[in-house]
This record gives C-alpha cells, sequence and structure tokens, in this order.
C-alpha cells in the first residue's frame, strides 16, 4: 500500500522549512519501509499553519500543522499516514474554517494539485476557458469578460473587457499582451501565489486574452525576486508548448500564441504599465506621458493589453463558466472576487479570496483573528505603500472599489497590513514618503523633488519643530504631488500621508489642529 503526501512548494511554506519537512518525510518512511508518494503542492494560504502537511485518505485530505523536522518521527508513530491523531492533527483541510468561508475562484486549484502537472491542471478543469474561446468569435470573447464585470486587480480598477475591446477594434498587424507580476506593494503575495502555486491559470488566461484581442506574442514582466515562480513559470511553459497549448497552431486551431517572462531588476516604479513598457523594450524604467493609452499605443508602439496576473488568472473560468456565473459574486460594480492578504501584526496572516462585500472588520477578526499581540488594532493599510491608512472608525467599510473611494482610500491589490496600538502613524507616514523619494522614477519635478521635501518636513515634526508651520507645510505638499504628479506614484504617496496626518494627529504632535496655523 502506496501512501499520497503533500508539502507545498510555495515559497513562504520554504522559507519556514517546507523543503526540510519534504526531505525527512522521505527519510522516515525510507527507515519504515512505507512506500509513498510525496507530491509539492501550492500553499492553501493558511500561512500560520506552514508547513502544512496533507494525507490523502479515503475520507478526504487531512491536515497537519504547523510542522517542524522534529515533529516527523511522531506523526510517523501516531500513524498520520491513516488520519491518526496527533498534536498537530487540524482534521479535514476543505473543513477547516478558514477555507470553508472563503469563495476560491481564482485560487481554486491552489494547494490541491502539483502546480507544473499539466496533467493535474486538466484534470482539475483547466483549459476548460480555452476549448470555449477557442470556438468563439474575438467579439465574443471580449463580450464574456464585459459581461462579467471584471476589472483590473492591479490597483485601478479599470474595466477589463473595455481595455480589451480598445485593442481589437485598433487596427495593427503586430499586438501583445503584457502580464504585469511586478508585484512589488508590501503585504502583497496572491500574483506570487498564482505564479507559484497554479502557472498554467495565468498562461491559459494569457492565451484567451490574445485570442480575444489579435494578439500572438505575450510578455510575463515578473520581479527578479521571484525566483521560485520563474522557475515554475518556465516550466509550465515548456510543457504548454510541448502539448499544443503555445505555439503557431494551437490545439489545431489554426491559431497562435507564444509567451516568454522577462525580468525586471527590482525597479517598484516599473510596476506601473508605461515604465514596464519602457523596460521590456530595454530601456531605463520611466513613466510615460498619456495620451496615447496603451491600449493603443503600447509596447513598441503597438496595441497592448496590459493585466496583472490576478486579472489575468480570473479569466479561464469566466470563459469556462460564462460571465454571468462571475458576475454573480459580488457588490454594486464590484463583481466576481478578490484574493485578500492579510499580513503585518495580524494573527492569521494568509491569503483569502471571498466575493466583494465583506466589511474589514469581518476579514480581521473573523479571519484574521485579530492582532498577533492581542492588543487593538490601530490601523490598517489597505493597497500597499501608497494606499491610505483606515482607522478603526472605518472598519465597517464593505470590500468594495466605491466604498473605499467614497472614504479617499483605495483598495487596489487586495494587501492589507495592520498595526497595532503601539505603532506610530507619523513615523509610517515618514515612511511612505521616504518610499516615494526612493522609488521615483525621476521624470516629474512634484514626485522627484516633493517627495524628498515631504519626509524632511515630517523629520520636523517629529522632532517638534515648529509644528505651526510645518503641518501646513506638509499638506501643501501633498496637494502638489497629488495633483502634479505624473503618475500613481507620486499621486498616491498623500493617501498613506495625509490620512495617518488625519486620522491620528496626536501621533505627529497635534491636539487641536484648528490651533494650527
Amino acid at each position: 500500500m502506496s501512501f499520497t503526501i503533500y508539502v507545498p512548494c510555495d515559497s513562504s511554506a520554504i522559507s519556514l522549512g517546507a523543503d526540510r519537512i519534504a526531505s525527512a518525510i522521505i527519510e522516515e518512511a525510507k527507515k519504515r519501509s512505507i512506500s509513498i508518494q510525496l507530491i509539492r503542492n501550492g500553499s492553501r494560504g493558511l500561512f500560520w499553519l506552514e508547513p502544512l502537511v496533507e494525507i490523502d485518505t479515503p475520507s478526504g485530505r487531512i491536515a497537519y500543522g504547523p510542522v517542524k523536522r522534529s515533529d516527523i518521527t511522531s506523526l510517523f508513530d501516531a500513524n498520520f499516514l491513516e488520519g491518526g491523531a496527533h498534536d498537530l492533527f487540524l482534521g479535514l483541510t476543505e473543513e477547516l474554517s478558514y477555507l470553508k468561508k472563503q469563495q476560491r475562484l481564482t485560487f481554486a486549484r491552489i494547494g490541491k494539485t502539483d502546480p507544473i502537472s499539466l496533467e493535474d491542471y486538466i484534470k482539475n478543469d483547466g483549459y476548460k476557458g480555452l476549448s470555449n474561446a477557442l470556438n468563439q468569435t474575438q467579439a465574443d470573447i471580449v463580450k464574456a469578460v464585459t459581461d462579467s464585470g471584471l476589472r483590473g486587480r492591479g490597483g485601478a480598477a479599470f474595466p477589463t473587457g473595455i481595455k480589451w475591446n480598445t485593442v481589437l477594434n485598433t487596427p495593427s498587424e503586430q499586438k501583445y499582451i503584457i502580464c504585469n507580476a511586478d508585484e512589488g506593494d508590501s503585504g502583497t503575495f496572491s500574483d506570487r501565489m498564482v505564479m507559484e502555486g497554479d502557472p498554467f491559470v495565468l498562461i491559459e488566461g494569457m492565451t484567451i486574452a490574445g485570442l480575444a484581442v489579435g494578439a500572438n506574442q505575450g510578455y510575463i514582466y515578473l520581479r527578479v525576486e521571484y525566483p521560485h515562480a520563474h522557475k515554475a513559470l518556465a516550466t509550465a511553459i515548456e510543457k504548454a508548448y510541448a502539448a499544443g497549448y503555445l505555439g503557431d497552431d494551437i490545439k489545431a486551431s489554426g491559431k497562435a500564441f507564444h509567451l516568454e517572462v522577462r525580468l525586471g531588476a527590482g525597479a517598484y516604479i516599473c510596476g506601473e504599465e508605461t515604465s514596464l513598457m519602457e523596460s521590456l523594450e530595454g530601456k531605463r524604467g520611466l513613466v510615460r506621458f498619456k495620451p496615447p493609452l496603451p491600449a493603443i499605443s503600447g509596447l513598441f508602439g503597438k496595441p497592448t493589453v496590459v493585466n496583472n496576473v490576478i486579472s489575468l488568472a480570473s479569466v479561464p473560468i469566466i470563459l469556462d463558466k460564462g460571465g454571468d456565473y462571475y458576475r454573480d459574486f459580488g457588490m454594486g460594480r464590484s463583481r466576481g472576487t478578490l484574493p485578500l492578504q492579510l499580513a503585518g501584526n495580524i494573527k492569521h496572516a494568509g491569503l483569502v479570496e471571498l466575493a466583494f462585500g465583506m466589511t474589514l472588520r469581518e476579514l480581521l477578526y473573523d479571519f484574521g483573528g485579530g492582532s498577533a499581540t492581542g492588543k487593538p488594532i490601530k490601523a490598517v493599510q489597505v493597497g500597499g505603500p501608497l494606499g491610505a491608512y483606515l482607522p478603526e472608525s472605518q472598519f465597517d467599510t464593505p470590500l468594495d472599489y466605491e466604498a473605499f473611494a467614497a472614504n479617499w482610500t483605495v483598495l487596489g491589490h487586495g494587501g492589507v497590513v495592520a498595526f497595532d496600538e503601539t505603532a506610530n502613524m507619523a513615523e509610517l507616514a515618514r515612511y511612505n514618503m521616504e518610499f516615494c523619494a526612493i522609488e521615483s522614477c525621476g521624470k516629474c519635478t512634484p514626485c522627484r523633488i516633493g517627495s524628498t521635501r515631504g519626509y524632511e518636513v515630517i523629520d520636523s515634526i517629529i522632532a517638534g519643530q515648529n509644528i505651526g508651520k510645518n503641518i501646513p507645510l506638509l499638506r501643501d505638499l501633498c496637494n502638489t504631488l497629488l495633483n502634479g504628479s505624473l503618475c500613481a506614484l507620486g499621486g498616491m504617496t498623500p493617501y498613506p500621508v495625509l490620512s495617518a496626518l488625519n486620522h491620528f494627529p496626536k501621533d505627529f504632535g497635534i491636539d487641536n489642529e484648528a490651533n494650527v496655523a
């Protein structure tokens, strides 16, 4: 009799010892002459339980975690291969409340399959969307994506169908599909988890996008800090070519799509789509003026679709089950699901995929379990280092693009970083302003100069110098950045700074801002 064991290959799990756990399980099984098949799956996203080891049993997969190398002998002694009782026993994986309460569409396979097994992918509904797309017109594919209500999951939340339709209707002999995989926001890791845990879904989504708009070449612009994702993507792309899912004649359809990975060089600004294209063209990553829009004149001056990983990875299920199916999840103009990443001072850090509409408070406490320290959560930054800080009074805001915009906040890429009551918001605002100064491409004056002057002014405020003059000066600098910057890096840096100042004035040495000149 042979037993099937799953140990994650996700880089977060590896950093917590998953490779050592896998090796130890193999060694122990060999010592005991037990036949096992060890599969390296993606992470389920329950990072406080990683490394999470799962065992295939007749009643379903049973989880144990977090497992240390020193636990392996006792796990075997407890007959964990057949679901035996142990201190690390968690029960059926699918019944864990953290997973059971989610709506996993984009992440449906992640954690269940071997990420680089094409057979596993196809067995679990992979390439059904592409199969349907090959039998549809370009306009029908674009209509399905439009009807789904899918919006960009990278920050701006622009309707994906409108972008695709623009590229489709712009005449050109050459068009391109670009996946923006330069996931640089603090507290975000959903793109990485997709690329490491289910790379074929991204490949399928990009192929469908190529068929939809008439593009035969795609590029995944991947941040160099993701070597595990790079390896998984390279292997999956090679297998997709070998099986006829990429190439000059996709599944004997007469339609072509080619795909390759290009590595960035660590520049945060290249997460902005025009800087990204400059980098892809072999130039320094500088922001371009708009118009023209990339959909009309993008990479090498040709019509280009630029979407992020989650946007493109959401496309296969839309083409498989239909736009109406996807649109039935969510609220208002925010349709479908969003993978939310819980990080910072949070008890249960991890990945949560939910339909739009749950409140931030429910996310923080029902899933996150509150702060890791047990102290009250003072503030949450949503949307990366350019996102606003939300105070406790705004925790009942539903996770919805328009609801967040009404509070002068952004949902962005879905990164949620929690801070307890010990956090100093002036120090955090200073960090955000300095981050902008360091990462600025330098093309526009407000961002290049304003951010540097900004953190210098905050330094003076923290030191208690000329508060009455420096607070208005900081607001004036933020106004200049907000209205005068060429791109969102400078334009959004005021969000965290002003939200910290407005909601937590005491951290800036202000008892009553009405008294500030």
